[in-house]
């Protein structure tokens, strides 16, 4: 029986790193790097239904970031500071209220992870939160850092396979990612995990003349009564 995941307030997303750049047409492109963010906003819809936190990190580099390789480093010039290619891409639909995490801003030190020398750790602590949902990319970079950071602080903490993808610059790399998240104590899950949840309005709750229509008529305003529109979010401004 496969396990389900209920949200709640105790909860946080962590989306990691969709920009430009990591995209198709970006300098540093993830292959099926895009597929992801369908898959995300519709995590970022259940989260936001029940009024859940959503973070999102991304690279902020220095124009000289030591990763880079005019300076030794293993990638071209990527998601530098108030670039278009460091914006998230459009497509993701991220919640105005939103947390922005800038990692790997020191430009002589490379920071994968989310926690890095930024203040995620206790952002977390002071919303309360104690299990994190972490998907995005690269699986095999900054999602296996993430994780395996979090999970040495402490928190509960599931990986969003579906909505992840690697670079494996070494064949092989994703998978080994993966299983170090599981040996590291992260759960691992997709959206089949997760209930779909409705909200049901009390009976007692309808107006009075409903209850005394014929029966055919009092389950259509039953079902009416659960079908609950979801606001469409608002797309933060990537340049925070």
């Amino acid at each position: 029986m496969k396990k389900t995941y209920t949200i709640n307030k105790s909860d946080a997303l962590i989306v990691t790193d969709i920009q430009i750049d990591f995209l198709p047409g970006g300098v540093l492109p993830i292959v099926d790097g895009d597929k992801v963010i369908p898959v995300l906003n519709k995590y970022i819809g259940k989260f936001t239904d029940v009024d859940a936190h959503v973070l999102a990190s991304r690279d902020w580099h220095p124009k000289d970031h030591i990763s880079f390789e005019v300076r030794g480093g293993p990638w071209p010039p990527h998601c530098v500071q108030n670039t278009n290619g460091a914006k998230f891409h459009p497509a993701l639909e991220l919640p105005e209220h939103t947390v922005v995490i800038s990692k790997a801003t020191n430009p002589d030190e490379e920071s994968y992870s989310a926690f890095d020398d930024t203040e995620l750790s206790s952002i977390l602590r002071q919303l309360g939160v104690t299990r994190l949902f972490v998907g995005g990319l690269a699986t095999d970079y900054c999602v296996v850092k993430t994780v395996l950071d979090a999970r040495e602080m402490g928190f509960d903490t599931v990986l969003l396979l579906d909505a992840s993808r690697g670079i494996n610059v070494e064949p092989g790399d994703v998978e080994r990612a993966i299983v170090d998240m599981v040996k590291g104590g992260a759960e691992i899950a997709t959206v089949e995990n997760f209930p779909e949840t409705v909200d049901t309005l009390p009976v007692d709750e309808l107006e009075p003349d409903v209850l005394e229509e014929k029966p055919s008529a009092r389950v259509a305003m039953k079902k009416k009564a659960r079908m609950r529109p979801r606001d469409s979010t608002k797309r933060i401004q990537s340049e925070r």
